[in-house]
């Protein structure tokens, strides 16, 4: 039972990261379109600057958990996904210090250099997280030391042999590229006025279509791929109300067109439900075996009991800070962002 909350609160640690620093993403992937001048484009870092760094603290906090809770996982993951992980590492500091570099000098060069390099590696990472769950869904080759290596592709089939890359990690990470996209440019719609405004909402409407079609092709490709979904649904009827939650949010995309909280908001349920979806999926795998290789479960993955329940004695307080935190930095930056200085 411990196992299972834990499982439980790090998958949510993980959509929570995947909604806050989801927009920041976004922002940057619709930068070079909303935003064509260098005022507008201020504008747009403007309204991720106060929040984009402390939303990235719930993903080393999930790193964290995931390392406390699940210790054969973090080292069967980290070591077997090494090279997307280092290439995932260097597009975050990359996206960081495009952000803070842009404006420490005035040239026709080195402004927009940072500024291709801001939206290039936002849509990779953007990629990149999407290929990374769909190889956790799909399951990797663990050997009977529970370890494993991916090359970057092989045949590009999800069976056999594979690598990070085939015919269903791929779509996946596509779908996170254009979910991201939508939640970035809902976002950019939400906190600007004018023309980075109204480009954003154009943005997104394209968008939300696009995000839909991947969303039901996924959708079909994930049972085909992954048994463990169906078993999981013909055993706990319920679990089907998880993706019903990402289909609201889709709907209430498209509808809530004069409602600019609302439909960022129903981003936000899409985006959760789809993550949820996949959790209920996976239960009670971590991460599967592909080619009868066995599973890493919450049971065979996990820490002893006593140190998970000693645990949460330290990780409640953490979190209620945490989410203390965010709550106020989200109310004291609410509102549209005002026309910022050229040094900002």
């Amino acid at each position: 039972m411990i196992e299972t909350l834990w499982f439980v609160l790090l998958a949510a640690m993980l959509a929570v990261y995947v909604i806050l620093d989801g927009f920041d993403l976004g922002a940057g992937m619709v930068h070079l379109f909303a935003a064509r001048t260098d005022a507008e484009r201020r504008q747009v870092l403007a309204s991720i600057g106060p929040v984009w760094d402390g939303n990235e603290v719930w993903l080393l906090a999930a790193g964290g958990t995931l390392y406390f809770a699940f210790p054969d996982l973090y080292a069967s993951s980290f070591s077997g996904f090494y090279l997307p992980l280092m290439m995932v590492l260097w597009l975050l500091i990359l996206r960081g210090i495009a952000i803070e570099f842009r404006n420490h000098i005035e040239s026709p060069v080195w402004t927009p250099l940072w500024d291709v390099v801001f939206a290039g590696a936002s849509t990779l990472l953007a990629v990149f997280f999407g290929a990374a769950l769909g190889n956790v869904i799909r399951g990797v080759p663990l050997d009977d030391r529970r370890e494993f290596f991916l090359p970057l592709w092989t045949d590009f089939t999800p069976g056999g042999e594979v690598g990070i890359l085939d015919w269903y990690t791929v779509p996946v990470g596509l779908l996170t590229a254009a979910a991201l996209l939508l939640h970035g440019a809902l976002w950019v719609q939400l906190k600007t006025t004018g023309p980075v405004h109204d480009r954003a909402a154009a943005i997104a409407n394209p968008a939300a279509a696009i995000a839909a079609v991947l969303t039901a092709a996924v959708t079909v490709l994930t049972f085909a791929v992954q048994p463990q979904l169906a078993a999981n649904l013909a055993a706990h009827p319920w679990g089907a109300l998880l993706p019903l939650i990402a289909v609201g949010g889709l709907i209430g995309v498209a509808l809530l067109r004069a409602d600019e909280r609302g439909r960022f908001l129903s981003s936000c349920f899409y985006l959760g439900g789809m993550l949820s979806s996949a959790a209920f999926g996976l239960f009670p795998n971590v991460l599967p075996g592909v080619g009868g290789a066995a599973s890493l479960t919450v049971y065979n993955a996990a820490a002893p009991a006593h140190g998970l329940r000693i645990g949460l004695f330290w990780w409640i307080p953490g979190v209620l800070i945490a989410i203390a935190y965010a709550f106020f930095l989200y109310g004291k930056f609410s509102g549209k962002v005002l026309d910022p200085k050229p040094d900002q």
